[in-house]
């Protein structure tokens, strides 16, 4: 599968954030990470990637600092959702993450006074990760990427398959992934869509169930019927 960059807002990677890190190095930032303590973890990871000459390394970022990060909901995230890697133009599991970025991770959590599992491969970790049951259509087509520096670039998932995530979630979980779905304002062709990808993933009775009663209860009954 080949990924169609559409290369963003380029950021220095370089020593010119080190004075940035230092700053925060041994003060607390807020575990509720906002835009701005996203980008700085970001920022960070990307220049210790740089000081420990680790090799060049792309991820694809969902859920909650995706959606904050291209502003597409203001609020806070806990960590950062690693859906998928890039290597050689290609998307690929991110099981297990790489050494050298586990290592840049860890450093940066010290460095902000971050939790160690700032960032994760929770979606796609196991034998029924989103990655491993299998992508939306178009999902690689879709990415929008930023760079940090020399050895990160960031791709985050675009709109259309946030809905698809975030409605998946929502059935299994419910809560803010309600929220979320709600701030994306699918129209009824996109949650159809939507809703049949996650019946892809889930294809026992019960969890069509609990889908198409979310469904009307969040306005969409004429989508529900279809399924």
């Amino acid at each position: 599968m080949t990924v169609s960059l559409r290369i963003g807002l380029d950021i220095p990677g370089s020593a010119i954030y080190v004075a940035v890190i230092m700053t925060a190095k041994n003060s607390s930032i807020s575990s509720s990470l906002d835009r701005e303590g996203l980008t700085l973890a970001l920022r960070s990871l990307a220049v210790r990637l740089d000081e420990n000459r680790a090799d060049a390394i792309g991820l694809v970022v969902c859920g909650g600092s995706a959606l904050i990060l291209t502003g597409l909901v203001a609020r806070t995230t806990r960590d950062v959702d690693i859906v998928a890697l890039v290597r050689r133009g290609c998307l690929c599991a991110p099981v297990p993450l790489p050494d050298d970025l586990q290592q840049a991770v860890r450093e940066v959590a010290e460095d902000l006074n971050l939790p160690d599992n700032w960032l994760n491969n929770g979606p796609s970790r196991g034998e029924g990760g989103l990655f491993q049951m299998g992508l939306p259509v178009g999902f690689a087509e879709r990415l929008h990427s930023t760079r940090y520096g020399d050895r990160l670039t960031v791709y985050f998932i675009h709109r259309v398959d946030q809905i698809h995530f975030k409605l998946y979630a929502a059935v299994d979980r419910g809560g803010y992934h309600i929220a979320d779905l709600r701030a994306l304002s699918p129209v009824p062709e996109e949650l159809e869509a939507a809703a049949r990808w996650t019946m892809t993933h889930d294809v026992s009775e019960n969890f069509a169930g609990v889908l198409k009663s979310l469904l009307r209860s969040l306005g969409y009954g004429p989508v529900a019927d279809r399924l």
